[in-house]
């Protein structure tokens, strides 16, 4: 069997997490789409697989958590029943970040109805090894999921912003609703009030937006497959938590946690990806 030497498939992995499309990955590294496909495929499964493993006993004190938005092969509104049974629509990836190391700690990607906001919180509730002040926006989704998963056991805080009307126009078509303000409201707990904010994990959203292709508003390079966007968002997490060194801690997010001790190079996550494979 044909087998891409290391130093290539680290290009690849390099083109992917650096917000290249996989047709332009394959332009660039001079591969066929089909490897380019493949190799995300491994890539995928062996950074949900190790981050699953090490993301345990967490010792974080401030967490926040939001969704963001995508859609795979056409938007909702576009798609038959057909279409959706097979995947097809809106997507949504939940995910939590640490305010203080910036540790993308789990994820979830789904729905964004009350089954899928169980399945993220309980799964974020298993990885932590202290109590934590939560902080959410204010999606009722998590109301319950957070009251099954915690019990009394944490500060849970929601921040509800204010939306005005947006302006009309074609040229502010895409544009969002303007915030108008912000409430803050106690949940459960006692939250920090001057901690009730989600203003790093709608950083995070950005930072999704900017670094995968798949997330970015009024392109071609919007998922096919829904099993293709989850091994993308794994990647980007994987490159985001061991690679990437985060401008206000000069680690990275994975270093600040006590989770490794070095920035990862791409060969490494390559070496992973043979070593969780075999």
């Amino acid at each position: 069997m044909n087998k891409l030497e290391n130093e290539k498939r680290a290009q690849i992995l390099h083109c992917l997490c650096e917000g290249n499309s996989m047709r332009a990955t394959a332009r660039l590294t001079g591969v066929s789409i089909n490897t380019v496909v493949k190799l995300l495929i491994d890539a995928g499964n062996a950074c949900s697989q190790y981050q699953d493993e090490v993301f345990r006993n967490l010792n974080c004190r401030r967490l926040q958590c939001d969704e963001i938005w995508a859609f795979c092969y056409a938007k909702e509104k576009n798609c038959t029943a057909e279409m959706k049974a097979k995947g097809a629509g809106d997507v949504w990836t939940w995910a939590a970040i640490d305010a203080d190391t910036k540790l993308i700690p789990c994820w979830f990607v789904g729905t964004r109805d009350g089954s899928a906001a169980y399945h993220f919180i309980h799964d974020l509730a298993g990885r932590l090894a202290n109590r934590v002040q939560l902080t959410t926006d204010g999606h009722r989704a998590y109301l319950n999921a957070v009251e099954d998963a915690f019990g009394c056991e944490i500060d849970y805080g929601m921040l509800n912003k204010i939306y005005g009307n947006a302006q009309e126009g074609g040229e502010v078509r895409y544009s969002p609703a303007v915030c108008m303000g912000a409430k803050k409201a106690a949940i459960t707990g006692k939250p920090d009030y001057k901690h009730i904010s989600t203003s790093f994990v709608e950083r995070q959203n950005l930072t999704m937006r900017m670094g995968m292709r798949r997330f970015t508003r009024l392109t071609n390079g919007f998922s096919k497959k829904v099993e293709n966007h989850e091994h993308s968002v794994a990647l980007h997490f994987m490159h985001y938590n061991f690679c990437r060194i985060h401008k206000s801690l000069r680690v990275t997010p994975a270093m600040e946690a006590g989770i490794t001790d070095h920035v990862w190079e791409i060969s490494e996550m390559v070496e992973m990806i043979d070593r969780l494979s075999n």
